[in-house]
């Protein structure tokens, strides 16, 4: 399993297409936001927490496909199917990886980026931690959706009206606990709800995606 995510690391980072991609992507919303909505501090300051987990929902959604693509282009999916170790884990590791390479560094990158939105200075320590907590279930999630639509010819418009009604839950959740962080509110309870829905989809969505695979490479 060790060794599955290394390899699936150094794949990430060699090809390029989730690390580098997805934090320009961020940038991109970022920086176009206040361009287009105006300079004003005060109204940059209220859309802010939206805006930022829009922009990181999005960005972790570009690199989606490639979860299981490359493996099943280069055959390695069907090795991994019959080997020893469980196909439940072989989806776990791979979320795992989609996380390391694009969930952990936007969560790393939003406090400065909220810097360029004008996000109030006590929801600085909201959005880390909602985004730490909502971006494994991104990943989790766009794995399952990886899982249903590998070996369809240019599938990616397809995997993301599958992901997107997914992600729903999480985005609605995330921004709220930025958005009471931001009002000097409580925002515990909209945390636990986000939590949860991760450690949900964390526990069931790799054997629903296992199960897909199972069904297409048949």
């Amino acid at each position: 399993m060790k060794a599955l995510l290394i390899r699936d690391l150094r794949l990430a980072l060699r090809a390029g297409g989730g690390f580098g991609l997805g934090l320009a992507f961020f940038l991109l919303v970022a920086v176009l936001v206040p361009l287009g909505v105006g300079p004003d501090g005060g109204t940059l300051g209220r859309i802010a927490p939206g805006i930022l987990w829009v922009g990181a929902l999005l960005a972790c959604l570009l690199s989606l496909d490639r979860i299981f693509a490359l493996d099943y282009e280069d055959g390695s999916l069907d090795l991994l199917a019959v080997a020893p170790i469980p196909l439940e884990g072989v989806v776990a590791v791979k979320a795992l990886a989609h996380w390391l390479v694009t969930g952990l560094p936007l969560t790393l990158v939003a406090p400065v980026l909220g810097i360029l939105l004008n996000l109030p200075a006590g929801a600085y320590g909201w959005l880390v931690l909602s985004l730490a907590l909502g971006t494994p279930a991104l990943s989790v999630i766009g794995a399952f959706g990886a899982a249903l639509v590998v070996g369809v010819k240019r599938g990616g418009l397809l995997l993301s009206l599958l992901v997107l009604p997914l992600y729903v839950p999480t985005l609605i959740f995330g921004a709220e606990v930025v958005k009471r962080g931001a009002a000097g509110l409580e925002a515990g309870g909209a945390l636990a709800l986000m939590a949860t829905v991760t450690a949900a989809a964390t526990a069931v969505l790799p054997f629903a995606a296992a199960a897909a695979l199972r069904v297409n490479l048949r």
